[in-house]
Formats: structure tokens, sequence, C-alpha cells
């Protein structure tokens, strides 16, 4: 089956420069002095800020500028069609930014910043499924002083198609659900999930087994995986092992740090974080792919707190942070993977133990050559449902990164762990439904 169409727009290479002729008083906020930010507001999305970098007058970008995603959007099929709808009876469809000195946020909910000035860039998205289209690549002006000077304001925006298979459980995860590939109309299964407990020390769950693993898989999994005893309550031992259509496992979520309430309080606190590791086979054997962390987030939020990171197949190599953020406990979100964006308002944290050279941007906004890590620009997003709803994760996958049928596999594993670390992070107090508790525990 054919991938779903989907296109991403990308603004970059930001930057403001200001003749010094129209700079004002020493009363009046000054871009070269003070920050300088925008808003980008595309019609039915959430407003995205970015910072905007001030340079000199006589500068020519991007002279040494970093050249960096300042924001992204990605539309689907449904989108571009409602957005074409809207562009035939309203005119024109535009991304609109507005500029601003001074520093982001609001007090007693008016804006800090002061308007610079806004530019309007017109969006022509026909087509764009399937071939790049660059709307604006270079210098704007913005306002005028006294003396008829103008700000000069420098972007770039850009869409690109972002072919995706799309993924949708047909019931909750503890449910050992099945797994569907969808485009359009169309549902073809593909999967089939698996939910199970293990004992300790016991994490091959699975309905087809591998050969016998080696002892350099154990030892990995005792590395990442915590046998201490813990006091108090702890859930424990959940595993979820996706298997295709022919029987076979392809990928397994296996939890291997307990979730343990911190002494004193009934939550799971980033300081003392439970874990999943995520398994793919290869060479007859499961291998470590990634490891998922997960906590409950103190503060009036109460959030789900999450870090991802990719684990090299070099031994010893740190792990590679692919995604680090959080998720409402209450309404839920979306996971997302996606280096280098700044999709919902804020940048992925993307490799944070990678060298210098770890990407901000691809193709020509930077993406500079980084060994450590196969994975750039949009990986995958997961949706997650809030506590006490029901969930049926939705599942996309950048097309770039899906070689085999294991490769989409751990994607649905991921995303099938991040959805579990929803309850295995509920408060204790509260109690969990019957499938995720072990049958000593209900008797209990």
């Amino acid at each position: 089956m054919d991938p779903c169409p989907f296109v991403r727009i990308t603004v970059g290479n930001l930057a403001l420069k200001v003749p010094v002729a129209s700079k004002p008083a020493r009363s009046v906020v000054h871009p070269s002095s003070s920050p300088c930010f925008c808003k980008i507001k595309l019609k039915h999305f959430p407003v995205q800020t970015a910072v905007v970098p001030y340079i000199l007058p006589e500068s020519q970008f991007p002279d040494g500028q970093n050249q960096t995603f300042a924001a992204t959007f990605h539309l689907s099929k449904s989108d571009l069609d409602r957005l074409a709808a809207k562009s035939i009876f309203g005119g024109n469809l535009c991304l609109k930014i507005s500029m601003y000195t001074g520093r982001r946020g609001t007090t007693c909910g008016v804006n800090s910043g002061r308007l610079l000035g806004k530019v309007t860039v017109p969006l022509d998205l026909a087509g764009t499924e399937s071939k790049a289209s660059v709307f604006h690549n270079g210098w704007i002006s913005v306002g005028k002083d006294s003396k008829g000077s103008s700000a000069q304001f420098h972007l770039k925006v850009k869409a690109e198609p972002e072919p995706r298979f799309v993924f949708q459980f047909d019931g909750e995860p503890e449910c050992s659900p099945q797994v569907f590939q969808i485009q359009g109309n169309i549902r073809q299964p593909v999967f089939t999930c698996k939910f199970g407990f293990r004992s300790t020390g016991d994490w091959n769950h699975r309905s087809r087994p591998l050969p016998t693993e080696s002892s350099g898989t154990r030892g990995w999994l005792s590395s990442f995986g915590s046998e201490r005893k813990r006091p108090g309550e702890e859930r424990k031992g959940w595993s979820i092992t996706v298997h295709d259509l022919s029987g076979s496992p392809v990928a397994v979520a296996s939890m291997v740090t307990p979730f343990v309430a911190s002494s004193g309080s009934d939550r799971v606190t980033r300081s003392n974080p439970g874990s999943w590791l995520i398994l793919r086979p290869g060479d007859g054997t499961w291998k470590p792919w990634g490891r998922l962390e997960a906590w409950r987030e103190r503060g009036a939020s109460d959030e789900l707190g999450y870090r991802f990171e990719l684990i090299p197949d070099t031994n010893g190599a740190a792990g590679i942070v692919l995604s680090e953020s959080t998720l409402s406990s209450h309404k839920g979100g979306k996971f997302v993977i996606d280096l280098g964006s700044n999709s919902n308002g804020r940048a992925t944290p993307c490799c944070a133990t990678s060298p210098a050279c770890s990407p901000r941007g691809s193709g020509d906004y930077g993406y500079g050559l980084w060994p450590y890590c196969m994975y750039r620009g949009f990986v995958m997003s997961a949706s997650v449902e809030g506590e006490g709803k029901c969930s049926k994760p939705s599942v996309e996958v950048s097309v770039q990164h899906v070689n085999c049928t294991e490769d989409a596999a751990v994607f649905v594993a991921l995303s099938a762990a991040i959805d579990l670390s929803m309850d295995a992070c509920r408060l204790f107090s509260q109690r969990l439904r019957k499938e995720l508790c072990q049958q000593n525990d209900l008797l209990g």
C-alpha cells in the first residue's frame, strides 16, 4: 500500500537588520539592544514563536549565521483540501508573521513585546504533494521610521512533500489489538500486538521465539533495566510484542525499570523514572534500538514527562536523545520525534549527547553530516490520550525511515510504550484497569 501524502511547510533563515539612521531615542526599545521575536501564523494551525537574530546593517545573510528552522507546519491531505477550499472562497492563503521587540510572554494577559511590523507571504500549495516549492527566500521591508528608512527582515518559506505511513491501533495497547495501515478510507491489517507481563529476568514474551538470546543481549538488558528492590507499590513487567501477519515477532517494548512512587508521594518522579527498552530482531536475536523514560511532572500542569534516546550499535556508546518533552495528563497530546523543527511552538531538543554537528535543520537549512544517527527531519508522531480516555493510538512514520517491516514495527512498539506510560505514571492513589494488573495484584 502506498503512503499517505503529507506536506511540510518550513520557515527558516530568519534575520533582522535595522538601519542605524532609524535608531530612536534611548527611551524607546530598539531591536539591536533588546530581544526580538516573531509570531508565525498559518490559518487553522496553532501560532508558533521564534527568536529573530539581529545582524548588522552592512552584513549579508547568512554571513556566518546559523541557518535553522523557526517554525514547521505539517499538512495532511485533509488539511490541504480544507485550506484549498478556504482559499477559493476567502482569497489567497497566506503565512502571516508579526515581529516584536522585547521579551516573549504575557504579563496580566497582555503581550510584553512591542510590535515592530508585520509581513505576509502568499502560499500556493497546488502540486506541493509531489514537488518542493519555495515561496520566499530573501529580504522584506518592515515598517518605516520618521526618515522613511525600513527595517529588513530575512526569511525563507518552503513547502516540500513528506509522505508518511499511517498506522492505527484497533484498540488500547493493553488489550492486544490489531494494527491497521491507513490510506484515505482504506484500512489494511499489518500487525498484531500481544500485551503481557514478564517476571524478573524473563523479558522473552512472544508467540514465536527467536533463537536463544546471547549473553551479550542479556547484558544489554541488565545494564538498562533495574533489578534492585524497591519499597512500596510498583508497576512492573509490562511488555508488548508486535507481530507481523505471519505471526513472527518483529518488535518488542519491554518495561525494564519499574514505575515506582517516590518516597513520601504517590507519583513517579523525574529523579526516579520508569523506563522501557524497545527491541528489534537482528542476527537471530533481539537488539536494543531505543530507550524510553517517563515520569509525572509536579506542579499545576500535572504533565507526563518523557525522554526517548536512540541506542547506538556500538557497545558503550552514549544514547542519542531524539525527543524530550511533556504531554498533558488530562488532555493527552502527540509524542513527536522531529529533528530540527519548531512544531507546536518549541524545538525538539535533539541529540543532547551528540557532537556539535547535531542536526538543527536539513538540506539547505544547514543540516550537517552527522555520522552518529540515521534519522533526520520528521521521524514519527503518535497520538496519546489523557488518563481515563479510550486510547487507540494513531502513528505516523516518515517514508524515508521505513525500509522494511521491522522499521515500521519499532515505531509502533514505541507508540504503545508511550501510551502505556500514561497509565504507568498515574497517581498511585488511583487504581489501574484490570488488564494492567497481574492476577496476584487483583487478589491482593
